[in-house]
């Protein structure tokens, strides 16, 4: 059976209590010592909370901020909770993609096309930066689990739940609506992730027909919901206002018409890195319910697979063992066998199903990736670095 302690770091914690959600919302503010960054993460986005305009409105306004930042690497070296270091790398993140894409970022408003990005990023940046990515172990650039997405909600009414619409960003780039939509709707359809990773823990524990067929109807049920949620995409943001923020979110690795060479973290090593960018691939419903139900069995050997299997590396290492784990407990089509062999016509038919479910998912995606990035712009690589159009 899946070991739960393996599955926790403190901010995340893998069960049916809170799926892939932090265990409780991420801290909005940080500590008063880090006064300093958090005005400029406050004065950063296109437009501020207060409707007036932020340093990512003006060329070189997030450059000439950055120049005058006190370096901090000493106080954030000596931060033990895992919720003001998930803050930082937060902060971080957001301050490194934006000072290092802002170029790309006004050159496609002058010509539509992606300009050259930053390709060193100041030591006051990049050293308390790697420093607090060290901590959480993860790469030191925006991610999907600490920094964009499942570490950046907050509730606007607590006593209601996890709908886009109760959601706001805590951190952003272009602070608009549509942004928030974009982002916010991943953390909504991860509500219902908790259903999902106890039915499979059901599963892993039922004993006879009766129980595994309840489980295997708890995880459809999950899934039809998570789908339903997802297709709110369109109404919570408007597929021709992506460019408003997508340039933000993408990474180094995959896109050497921004970066090149890659970019190299002053203070930290005169190497180019090149790490991915944000991408709702990092997310964990589909590459969960793909080993589950045995589909992981059937990818085929491309360039696309190996790029899903690059992105495990993406993910948060608690997340990273119980997709591990998963995967050895239900073996070599574990599921689909227990089924044949126990003559379960019920359980074969829930597990269509739930593959049909599977299928609605990526399908639309597809027809996200068709609207939102091809209709938008002749860019063919999408945020986390692929050539997303020939796949």
């Amino acid at each position: 059976m899946l070991n739960l302690k393996n599955y926790s770091d403190g901010f995340f914690e893998v069960n049916s209590k809170n799926g892939f959600l932090p265990i409780k919302s991420p801290i909005t503010k940080l500590p008063e010592r880090y006064s300093e960054l958090q005005s400029l993460i406050d004065d950063l986005p296109i437009k501020k909370n207060d409707g007036s305009n932020g340093l990512l409105s003006r060329k070189n306004g997030i450059e000439e901020r950055v120049r005058s930042l006190t370096n901090l690497k000493g106080i954030v070296r000596k931060e033990k909770d895992i919720f003001i270091n998930q803050a930082l790398f937060r902060t971080y993140s957001f301050l490194t993609s934006a000072y290092l894409l802002a170029p790309a970022h006004f050159n496609f408003i002058e010509k539509k096309k992606y300009g050259k990005a930053h390709n060193i990023l100041p030591r006051q940046l990049a050293e308390p930066f790697v420093i607090v990515s060290k901590k959480l172990e993860v790469f030191p650039f925006l991610d999907y689990h600490y920094a964009y997405s499942l570490g950046n909600y907050q509730k606007i009414d607590s006593s209601k739940g996890y709908n886009w619409d109760n959601l706001q960003m805590i951190a952003k780039f272009s602070g608009m609506d549509d942004e928030r939509g974009f982002i916010m709707l991943h953390v909504d359809i991860n509500q219902y992730s908790p259903e999902l990773i106890e039915s499979i823990f059901d599963f892993l524990k039922s004993d006879n027909i009766l129980n595994i067929n309840k489980s295997l109807n708890s995880c459809l049920n999950s899934m039809r919901k998570i789908n339903k949620r997802r297709q709110i995409m369109w109404k919570a943001s408007r597929w021709k206002h992506y460019n408003d923020f997508r340039v933000f979110i993408m990474g180094i690795k995959g896109n050497d018409e921004i970066f090149e060479n890659g970019v190299i973290y002053d203070g930290v090593s005169n190497k180019p890195v090149k790490y991915r960018g944000q991408t709702g691939a990092q997310d964990n419903i589909i590459p969960t319910v793909d080993i589950f139900t045995g589909v992981i069995n059937y990818y085929p050997i491309n360039d696309l697979t190996k790029y899903l299997m690059d992105l495990r590396s993406y993910r948060p290492k608690c997340i990273q063992n119980f997709l591990s784990d998963l995967k050895k407990e239900m073996g070599n089509n574990r599921l689909f066998k227990t089924l044949k062999k126990t003559k379960n016509e019920k359980g074969l038919c829930l597990l269509i199903q739930i593959l049909d479910e599977i299928y609605y998912f990526r399908n639309g995606h597809w027809q996200f990736v068709q609207k939102y990035i091809m209709a938008n712009t002749k860019y063919a690589k999408a945020t986390g670095g692929t050539p997303i159009i020939s796949w």
